[in-house]
């Protein structure tokens, strides 16, 4: 008897120890680092080797834009905060039938939930349901399909611990040039912001938005480029006695003011993505990428938030990996706003805790690469009449968006150009032979043609996490780029 005292004893310490490992974990979490990882990509790295790589970089929360099982049970067990995603196109499914709804929740959310499981906090319900772009498309199903969602975590009892939201884009809400306090929702969808606000502010929900400095800077040339940074070189904006200095904390408190003309000032504001791409675009480097980035950091070490939203603010950065199969339509920058590359290895060094000591941050392990070799252009060739016409056809099929008007191979000669978008072709289909022809304008080579600025990329082996994905309308547009720039 005495000897079962003790295991009984053993067995409550032990326990006692791992609920409060499971609680430091969760409150390590909550004010942690996170970041976005997408998987629109002709490769991705294996969800093991991302939970490596957040771990190294002590980055412990996780955006996903999906519920893939085999990806999100990765996760189990490593106190990573995962949040799920539920696509665009399913939400007319989840919003005309709660019995899907409760399926989905059941399938995607409460499996992963047990001992040593998945730490999931937030579900990610559509991903910008209101861009003009798609005409209207969402709104008779955004808020149907987020309610029925809340209510079948609501009804597996799980529905306290996780909160149903919405990413939004910052377009949701603006102030025109007014400043951040004439700030509201924008008129066209006010009435239903309205009503969603409402209940987030009932259910303890958080609004989620996604905030781009380096698109305002993209999209207005009349922007003041110190105003997506935060140095305090910007001419202040002045607006009620608060000077404002860069363009987050304007953002940020014009959705506070919004909130609070709603009745909703009390919602919580989570930062869903925000970053700064690496090329592709004027503006979209590694220079600018690291001074936003070390400015942010610091900003957010000091846990001061906005004039009107003080405190921490919890945020997921954009992105980890890049994305060479993103649409383009926003522009040729999209497929570049990795942290590290496809393959999982750093840009450029950053401190993520705001203190100022830059290093490289830790790569990812383990991956396995195909031969290193590459698809050249032959240069012998005399008749370049058909070059163009299968130029075209590799940059349909492949990225080409680093050979645009000031991309990384933008300095290239005309002969490398055309060597980098038939290397990209051979890589994306796993380095077939046959994918290096091009009407006999190109050879299988072993010398690497990579200069300091621009990397011809090797494909990484299928068994890390590759998949192959089709070309889109938005790959044809590239594609076309290309041609005009040559």
């Amino acid at each position: 008897m005495a000897r079962m005292s003790v295991l009984a004893m053993e067995a409550t310490w032990t326990a006692a120890f791992l609920a409060a490992l499971n609680l430091m974990s969760a409150v390590y979490v909550t004010d942690g680092i996170g970041v976005n990882w997408g998987t629109q990509a002709s490769q991705t790295l294996h969800p093991r080797i991302i939970l490596q790589m957040l771990k190294d970089n002590k980055i412990n929360q996780i955006k996903l834009f999906d519920a893939d099982h085999e990806t999100v049970k990765q996760f189990a067990g490593s106190g990573i905060e995962v949040m799920l995603g539920v696509p665009n196109n399913q939400l007319a499914t989840f919003a005309s039938s709660y019995d899907k709804a409760k399926k989905w929740v059941k399938k995607n959310v409460k499996s992963h939930l047990y001992n040593g499981g998945v730490h999931i906090k937030y579900i990610a319900v559509g991903n910008e349901p209101f861009l003009k772009a798609y005409n209207g498309s969402n709104l008779n199903t955004i808020f149907p399909a987020l309610k029925n969602i809340q209510s079948a975590l609501n009804n597996e009892g799980i529905g306290e611990k996780i909160k149903a939201t919405i990413p939004q884009n910052a377009d949701v809400y603006d102030s025109g040039s007014e400043g951040p306090s004439a700030g509201n929702f924008r008129s066209d969808i006010r009435d239903l912001m309205t009503q969603i606000v409402h209940h987030f502010r009932d259910n303890n929900v958080p609004f989620l938005v996604n905030i781009y400095p380096f698109l305002s800077l993209y999209q207005n040339k009349d922007f003041p480029v110190e105003f997506a940074f935060f140095d305090g070189r910007a001419k202040p904006v002045q607006d009620k006695g608060i000077s404002y200095t860069n363009m987050l904390d304007a953002n940020l408190d014009t959705l506070v003011w919004s909130l609070r003309k709603a009745q909703a000032s009390k919602v919580k504001i989570i930062i869903g993505e925000i970053g700064w791409p690496t090329d592709g675009s004027a503006n979209a480097d590694v220079t600018m990428a690291k001074k936003f980035y070390d400015g942010f950091f610091k900003k957010m070490a000091t846990k001061k938030g906005t004039p009107l939203y003080p405190g921490e603010i919890e945020y997921y950065l954009f992105s980890l990996t890049d994305e060479n199969q993103k649409s383009i339509d926003p522009g040729p920058f999209e497929r570049h706003w990795g942290l590290f590359r496809y393959d999982g290895q750093p840009k450029f060094p950053v401190d993520f805790m705001g203190s100022g000591h830059d290093k490289m941050p830790v790569g990812a392990k383990g991956v396995k690469y195909l031969e290193s070799r590459w698809c050249a252009f032959n240069s012998d060739i005399k008749n370049m009449e058909t070059v163009q016409k299968n130029l075209d056809y590799a940059c349909t099929r492949a990225d080409c968006t680093t050979l645009n008007l000031d991309g990384s191979c933008d300095t290239l000669n005309k002969s490398a150009k055309i060597s980098y978008a038939f290397n990209s072709y051979f890589q994306m289909n796993n380095q077939d032979v046959q994918a290096c022809n091009f009407e006999g304008l190109a050879r299988i080579v072993t010398t690497n043609e990579s200069t300091s600025q621009c990397l011809f990329h090797i494909a990484m082996e299928r068994s890390g996490g590759g998949k192959m994905g089709m070309p889109t309308g938005a790959s044809i547009f590239a594609g076309l780029l290309v041609l005009l720039h040559l």
